[in-house]
């Protein structure tokens, strides 16, 4: 990868990098940076919304894996993603499932991976790719999923371990990674979402989950410290989440609001660093508006 400007993300299904980073892979795209994604299982055990696919299910054919690897493919292609990868091969880890379900069990389970492996199979990725900023989840994984709990943690110990020349030197020469986000999603924005929404007469997405300060994936604004505005690329990222059908319904009211609020959903995305140093606070709030800022370039 020959681009100046190189950026990684490591996320745990196909369609988690969509729905989080859409925007920002397409932004960074047409603007010359190399992006690569890392996507660490085939997302087996995910729900299927389309009912003539539903015979794929894990209970069934156990097949939606395979399936939804042409979804990512499609997706990469609204983007103009080129470089998409699965952590240690395709079918390497097995989607976990949520907490206490029986695929938490499964002898290829994410979740039960050998992290020293798992983690090799990332520096390996990070040596060769050599990107200035990375992106994956918080400690939460977002929302708590297992799977999303372990991107995170292979992700932020491949950076580490990819930094010392004595970790594994048959994985590439050392490299260290500038700055890495955790994607956020800012509870004035989901506020705001929610109003909106309520404005149209839909019912809120996250209808019994309480108060939005109960609701894992919001974040207090303050600890948000850049907003990508990818408002130009929001019909990129449109078009990559209909290439994920089995598992996004694109047409729903949370996607589709009648006012301009759907492309600020789709358009600016959120994060948090937490390793670097930050950039210049060129955008609103004291933000940085490019995860790139500051850096040389």
């Amino acid at each position: 990868m020959t681009a100046d400007r190189r950026l990684l993300l490591v996320h745990a299904h196909p369609d988690d990098e969509t729905i989080n980073n859409g925007a920002t892979m397409a932004r960074y795209v047409a603007e010359g940076v190399g992006v690569t994604l890392l996507t660490c299982t085939l997302g087996e055990e995910g729900e299927i919304l389309v009912p003539e696919l539903s015979q794929l299910a894990a209970d069934q054919a156990d097949q939606l894996g395979g399936y939804r690897i042409w979804e990512l493919r499609g997706a990469m292609a609204a983007l103009g993603v080129e470089d998409f990868r699965f952590l240690g091969g395709a079918g390497r880890y097995r989607d976990s499932g949520m907490m206490g379900t029986p695929a938490n069990e499964h002898p290829r389970a994410f979740w039960n991976a050998d992290l020293d492996e798992a983690v090799a199979h990332a520096v390996a990725v990070v040596r060769e790719v050599r990107p200035q900023v990375v992106v994956t989840y918080d400690e939460f994984g977002g929302y708590g999923h297992p799977d999303h709990i372990q991107a995170h943690r292979v992700a932020m110990r491949a950076v580490e371990a990819a930094a010392d020349p004595g970790h594994r030197p048959d994985l590439g020469a050392a490299w260290e990674v500038a700055k890495v986000y955790w994607n956020a999603m800012p509870r004035s924005v989901v506020r705001e979402g929610v109003e909106a929404m309520a404005a149209l007469g839909e019912a809120s997405p996250f209808e019994g989950l309480g108060d939005l300060d109960e609701i894992p994936f919001v974040v207090p604004d303050e600890v948000v410290t850049c907003a990508v505005d990818a408002r130009a690329y929001a019909g990129r990222k449109d078009a990559a989440m209909r290439a994920h059908p089995t598992q996004i319904t694109v047409d729903g009211p949370f996607f589709a609001l009648s006012n301009n609020l759907g492309q600020e959903v789709l358009g600016v995305e959120y994060y948090r660093q937490v390793a670097g140093e930050r950039g210049p606070a060129a955008g609103p709030d004291g933000r940085e508006d490019d995860l790139f800022a500051g850096l040389q370039g």
